[in-house]
């Protein structure tokens, strides 16, 4: 049996359980301690009358003022200097002042330490934040500075302002210099950042995701970005404070089988999840045999421009697809969504427009999606080329320079679309060669071979006669830093356009840049086309949480099944001796059941942003083509 514990324990032990409560007991106790010694003080003089009241006073103090004399020894010790009275001296010092010293002093040390604590707990970024409506993104990779530059554009119209919150295992201190340093203007969009974990469930409810209208969760850059994407979302989903509505959902994924798990840990809410593998992978594909295809991508998926709105529009009610491509000035059609959500990019002609039924559509913002009212066309019938005889397919060599993980989606999608026979070569400074005959197995229109080698280097690409070939796609290696991947690649774009300019050549040359900012220098090597890979999932990435409806307009888009986006000689839809408006170009191309949304002007394909490419232009406005200026339409394969 152990002793019972004694008082001196007992008071020790009640100090301790006080002390663990925390700064704001400890100035609780302080200050009551304090106001003790001041009544105490104030209390001893008033009884005291004239014998404890400083010398030459007639009568004793009253209470109050004995309450006033006290707290003032009590705050500053000096007071006391110009007392009188050896009794008046006694009480002030041994109780205000010494309780000045002691326990004054202590509280202020307490509150400072406080206050200090609160600081940092704000720097770290810990407290809750108090936000409705707002966007939320969980986790931090470089796509954050595109999503928010894009986010901050799409939120201008808001009259009220937009506000986007960021948790991430980062510094909070450190997350705020970055954004400003990369995002000069927020404008009417507040950025709140916030530290802790996304994935743990306390630290969760710091961003109020329950009150959030979106959530963008990023992949971070380890060895396996699925399993961190797919615990977020399970934390969001199946949280025990989830709200009764669905959630909004943004993300991406690596690999296609973790797709389906997507699917199971968000049956109750609206998950849009983007393939980035397959995504780059196609657009690379298609663009490396279509010059300025991915400035038409990045026109389309950015809000600096136009974007894709959906109408319903009761006055087309009963009237063709055809007919509403010509109904609009302002905005370009691209579609219907029928009622029970079917999306139909490029349907046929004679598709009827019934109740309940979508347009989707190119234009500068939601409000300006309206008919333009005109019951006669104005086109130039006489401009309009009929339609001639396909040409015949030309066997294609295509040339790939380095390896990724998109590689192989890129030889299998660019299988779909060129002619039987062609040939596809890969050099690689990689063992890949167990890799590459199982992504090779399945082809049908190509063959493919593969050659261990430095693509950088000029001997090498020499020998490889890189002028006899039709297109070249230069990869960034994926086992590399991003810095040192996109060196190379800057090197081997070099050598391409030096060994194209000595022979007087022209072969198509498409890019990927791992980092945005690498652009800009490369663009001295004048490739036609680049595929910032990140940035073109960031931009649909922040496409998809302000409008998830987009999300199966873009697996449309990017599908190599049905419709898909081509640029396509404008001389074969009109005769280019004449200015004509784009109108007559969208009839043009109705007739050939295909549905135009712009057009490219070689002699602006050097001059950025646009490169030329024109989206969504006024319809009535005239132009005047050249033979090799492009059209851009939706058109089967």
């Amino acid at each position: 049996m152990s002793p019972k514990p004694t008082l001196r324990e007992r008071l020790s032990y009640i100090f301790d359980n006080f002390m663990s409560k925390g700064t704001l007991a400890l100035i609780g106790g302080l200050a009551v301690l304090s106001l003790i010694v001041i009544l105490l003080a104030a209390a001893v003089l008033t009884i005291g009358g004239v014998v404890l009241a400083p010398e030459g006073s007639t009568a004793g103090l009253s209470f109050p003022e004995a309450v006033w004399e006290s707290l003032m020894r009590t705050l500053d010790a000096g007071t006391m200097g110009g007392d009188v009275g050896w009794g008046y001296r006694l009480v002030m010092f041994l109780l205000p002042t010494l309780g000045g010293v002691f326990v004054i002093s202590t509280l202020i040390g307490v509150l400072t330490t406080g206050v200090e604590g609160k600081l940092e707990e704000l720097r770290k970024g810990r407290s809750r934040v108090l936000e409705n409506d707002h966007t939320v993104i969980l986790g931090w990779s470089p796509q954050i500075f595109t999503i928010i530059s894009e986010l901050v554009i799409a939120n201008e119209n808001r009259k009220r302002g937009a506000v986007i919150v960021i948790l991430a295992e980062q510094d909070k201190v450190e997350m705020e210099d970055a954004i400003h340093e990369r995002i000069e203007n927020a404008r009417n969009t507040r950025i709140i950042c916030r530290s802790g974990n996304p994935m743990d469930l306390t630290e969760l409810e710091i961003a109020s995701p329950h009150t959030a209208r979106s959530i963008i969760v990023l992949p971070p850059e380890s060895n396996d970005p699925d399993s961190y994407v797919i615990k977020v979302v399970l934390a969001l989903t199946n949280n025990p404070n989830r709200r009764a509505g669905r959630y909004h959902i943004v993300t991406e994924i690596r690999d296609q089988k973790n797709m389906e798990v997507i699917r199971l840990v968000s049956e109750r809410d609206n998950v849009c999840a983007v393939m980035m593998g397959d995504l780059i992978a196609r657009v690379t594909a298609q663009t490396s045999r279509q010059s300025g295809l991915s400035v038409v991508y990045t026109e389309l998926l950015n809000f600096g421009g136009d974007e894709i709105y959906f109408q319903e529009e009761p006055a087309l009610v009963g009237k063709t697809y055809g007919e509403a491509l010509l109904a609009y000035d302002d905005s370009a059609v691209m579609g219907l969504r029928r009622a029970d959500g079917t999306v139909n990019m490029n349907p046929a002609m004679d598709s009827r427009i019934e109740v309940g039924d979508m347009l989707f559509a190119l234009s500068a913002d939601d409000d300006t999606v309206r008919l333009s009212g005109l019951t006669s066309i104005p086109m130039a019938e006489e401009a309009i080329q009929k339609k001639g005889a396909a040409p015949k397919a030309r066997i294609e060599m295509a040339l790939v320079l380095g390896w990724n993980r998109c590689a192989a989606t890129i030889i299998r999608e660019l299988d779909h679309y060129v002619p039987k026979g062609s040939h596809l070569t890969v050099v690689a400074d990689v063992e890949i060669e167990k890799e590459f005959k199982a992504c090779c197995k399945g082809l049908v229109n190509q063959k493919a071979s593969f050659r261990k080698d430095d693509a950088s280097s000029r001997q090498v690409l020499d020998e490889l006669d890189v002028s006899s070939y039709d297109h070249v796609i230069v990869l960034s290696y994926g086992d590399k830093d991003v810095q040192e991947a996109d060196a190379l690649t800057l090197v081997t774009l070099l050598h391409l356009r030096d060994i194209a300019e000595r022979q007087g050549l022209h072969f198509s040359i498409v890019s990927e840049m791992l980092d945005l900012r690498n652009r800009e220098l490369a663009e001295v090597a004048h490739v036609d086309d680049f595929i910032v890979s990140d940035h073109l999932v960031s931009l649909m990435l922040s496409q998809l949480s302000e409008n998830s409806e987009l999300y199966d307009v873009f697996t449309d888009v990017f599908d190599p099944e049905g419709s898909e986006i081509y640029l396509k000689p404008v001389s074969d839809y009109i005769k280019t001796e004449q200015p004509v408006n784009f109108y007559t170009l969208v009839e043009a191309a109705r007739r050939r059941g295909e549905t135009a949304i712009g057009y490219r002007l070689l002699r602006e394909a050097g001059q950025p942003p646009s490169y030329g490419v024109h989206t969504n232009p006024k319809k009535s406005e005239f132009v005047a083509f050249a033979e090799d200026d492009k059209v851009v339409v939706l058109a089967e394969n």
